[in-house]
């Protein structure tokens, strides 16, 4: 029987996650499977991958074929390389130990490679985040600068018109007393 490690779909419709399953080459895709041997979650950043890679190691060298992207996981989880370095203890290229200790030295940096990538997003994110805070200040600071300016010509103009009426009652006041004071002097020189 043809056995392959492949994905299988779950999810809503443009929010799939996967199942990493061993299947018959003959079984439809979201069908029937043997056995599940993890799942892969691509709509996080990085993509989430949980693998029993005991497993998917047991049926590689069972000889079950990987899919092109379970491929690419199993590469990326280090179960390919451990079955390389296996091939290499089989063969008496190496010592079980020193190809644990290359397993783990390789494991090390790729973690070192994750947690970049992780610091490196999440530095973005709040780059993003305080170069849009720093914007809206500045559009609230002109907002409240404009607000301040037509407020002051308000009051100018207000302080004008007031400045003007008063310059306008006290004109009146001065013709009017005027007028009084002419009135008066005809009358007190009729007699002359």
């Amino acid at each position: 029987m043809a056995v392959k490690l492949r994905l299988q779909r779950h999810g809503k419709k443009n929010f799939a996650f996967f199942h990493i399953v061993v299947a018959d080459t003959r079984a439809p895709r979201d069908g029937r499977f043997i056995e599940q041997i993890g799942s892969y979650n691509p709509n996080t950043n990085p993509a989430t991958i949980v693998l029993k890679a005991d497993r998917a190691l047991a049926w590689l060298n069972v000889g079950a074929q990987p899919t092109l992207v379970v491929r690419r996981i199993l590469s990326y989880e280090g179960v390919l390389l451990r079955k390389h370095l296996q091939g290499g203890v089989a063969k008496g290229a190496l010592t079980q130990e020193q190809a644990d200790q290359k397993f783990e030295a390789w494991k090390v940096q790729r973690d070192a490679k994750i947690n970049a990538k992780k610091e490196g997003i999440s530095k973005a994110a709040a780059d993003a985040h305080k170069a849009a805070f720093e914007a809206e200040s500045k559009v609230n600071q002109e907002r409240a600068e404009a607000l301040a300016k037509k407020k002051a010509e308000a009051e100018e103009a207000a302080r004008a018109a007031a400045e003007a009426a008063a310059a306008e009652k006290a004109a009146k006041e001065a013709e009017a007393a005027a007028e009084q004071a002419a009135a008066e002097a005809p009358a007190e020189n009729p007699e002359a």
